[in-house]
């Protein structure tokens, strides 16, 4: 029974079920905008995305490729609002957050690992390195 616990506990399976949890969620909040507002703007412009009608017949079988062609639209469509509305804004904010730790790192000139200003060795390659304050400044 310890072993059963210990693996109901065990770290990586509460981060999948919170995951699992909040990807739901998630999930369910594009679909909301998708089908609130994407959806209706898109119908003022060309008509409602629907083409679940589209049936290929061959002998007495039927292949409702519709169906698939209005999931698919509605994917893109939801990858398209997921990129735009949290991937692009995101990736602003990260590189805001980049520009200040830019300026307490630099890049080591041997290995071109991150090391702080001040750093006089490289932890990575152990290069000797002058720091930022002490490098002598360009002629202007």
């Amino acid at each position: 029974m310890s072993g059963f616990r210990k693996f109901i506990l065990r770290g990586n399976l509460i981060d999948l079920a919170v995951a699992v949890v909040i990807g739901t969620q998630f999930s369910n909040l594009v679909k909301s905008v998708v089908d609130s507002f994407i959806n209706p703007l898109l119908s003022l412009v060309g008509g409602t995305p629907n083409f679940n009608d589209l049936v290929l017949h061959a002998g007495k079988t039927q292949f409702t490729y519709g169906a698939f062609l209005t999931q698919a639209l509605s994917f893109l469509i939801s990858a398209a609002v997921v990129y735009f509305m949290i991937v692009l804004p995101v990736a602003r904010l990260l590189q805001l957050f980049d520009r200040k730790q830019a300026e307490t790192e630099r890049d080591c000139p041997e290995c071109t690992m991150k090391i702080p200003l001040a750093a006089r060795r490289c932890p990575e390659c152990t290069a000797v390195i002058i720091p930022t304050a002490e490098q002598p400044q360009p002629m202007r």
